[in-house]
């Protein structure tokens, strides 16, 4: 059985990668970009930086710079008509999973139109819009090498996925130096999020010999390195390693898909605006645990990957040492509990069927190795409150 196997065009990978872009845009004809970005990474420095770059090879760029966390359908209205009021050719993504997934929605939909609900999954979405050059600044959503984009729809609340190849970056710039002045809290978020990406990938129903490969290895560079960004911001070669694990864990779920985390989280993100990758850790061990009898020895293969278990420990083993690992990572994070971060009980109780009905429709629990129903997703969700 054959697997299609998708990837951005390009992939530059170390220190100094963005000086590449203005050769990957003159590679590709385009000398308009426009850079997408939010008002962050303006303060930090890192647009000018890339606008010198740029007018080096003389490029100039615009940016726009109104892209919110958690991107909205009409988050993106704003991008969409700036797009369709100026002749740009090209558009630069700086910044974490939503400045890029804001950029994907922006360019399918300032050349096709339309409103984001049009391209929702199960619709395969693969008109190329225009080409996007992804420029993370964390470790990270992997958004800069997958064919996917989450935006919430605010007549719904519903996180709604959108899929297709048209969504693909054409290059991936994965620059750890970007990361360097990440608070700790991003960098817990996202980094627990790659970790995510990869566990699931490889235990994804999906999953295929190419998707393993690349998602054991995010979480051979995953798991050493997390604690120890977290606590030394400024150890390069961890955050080095953790970049590019979280770039090759979105590699494994670009190819392999995700899970039941996935779709637990993202009604959890809508409903209660928590980030995504803080949705992910809430959920991370309690979920494994849950699924861990339906695919015992994969589970056991993540947790010798990330160093959680030795190789020679036995399969049960393993597995307990991974849910332990697990959960001293969201410890010494500092993961919050859903009541801890703000929720409001009564509010969950009355939108948890919702939620169960949402996760289930968006695809993603039907890749786990253990299939809930809507009933058990329900109990899980509950017990994040216990």
């Amino acid at each position: 059985m054959s697997h299609t196997i998708l990837l951005p065009r390009f992939l530059e990978v170390g220190k100094n990668a963005r000086e590449k872009i203005p050769y990957i845009l003159k590679s590709l004809g385009c000398n308009k970009p426009l850079i997408i970005t939010d008002q962050m990474m303006v303060k930090l420095g890192y647009i000018a930086d890339i606008q010198k770059i740029l007018k080096h090879e003389n490029i100039e760029a615009d940016f726009f710079d109104q892209t919110i966390p958690e991107p909205t359908s009409s988050s993106i209205e704003a991008g969409v008509q700036f797009i369709q009021a100026h002749q740009y050719d090209s558009i630069i993504a700086v910044g974490g999973g939503s400045p890029i997934d804001s950029a994907k929605a922006i360019g399918i939909l300032g050349r096709y139109g339309g409103k984001i609900r049009d391209y929702k999954f199960p619709r395969q979405v693969n008109e190329q819009g225009l080409p996007i050059i992804a420029v993370p600044t964390t470790a990270g959503t992997g958004s800069e090498a997958t064919k996917f984009t989450i935006i919430t729809d605010d007549e719904s609340n519903e996180k709604m996925l959108c899929v297709g190849a048209g969504f693909m970056p054409i290059a991936a710039i994965v620059d750890y130096e970007l990361t360097l002045s990440l608070p700790a809290r991003t960098t817990a978020d996202t980094g627990i999020d790659a970790l995510t990406h990869a566990i699931e990938a490889y235990t994804s129903k999906k999953a295929n010999l190419y998707s393993d490969t690349q998602a054991l290895e995010a979480m051979r560079l995953i798991g050493p390195n997390l604690k120890k960004v977290y606590f030394d911001p400024n150890d390069k070669a961890a955050r080095e390693a953790l970049m590019l694990g979280a770039t090759l864990a979105g590699v494994a779920f670009n190819n392999a898909s995700v899970a039941l985390v996935h779709g637990m989280s993202r009604p959890i993100g809508a409903f209660f605006h928590v980030p995504h990758g803080l949705s992910n850790a809430m959920l991370l061990p309690m979920i494994i645990e849950y699924s861990i009898p339906a695919e015992p020895e994969k589970y056991a293969d993540c947790a010798k990957a990330m160093g959680a278990a030795q190789q020679n420990d036995s399969i049960e083993s393993a597995n307990a040492k991974l849910i332990e690992a697990l959960k001293d990572i969201n410890t010494s994070l500092q993961v919050p509990t859903l009541e801890a971060f703000g929720a409001d009980k009564q509010y969950f109780d009355e939108v948890v069927n919702t939620m169960a009905e949402q996760a289930l429709a968006s695809g993603s629990p039907s890749n786990n190795p253990r299939l809930p129903t809507k009933q058990e997703i329900v109990k899980l969700y509950q017990q994040l409150w216990c």
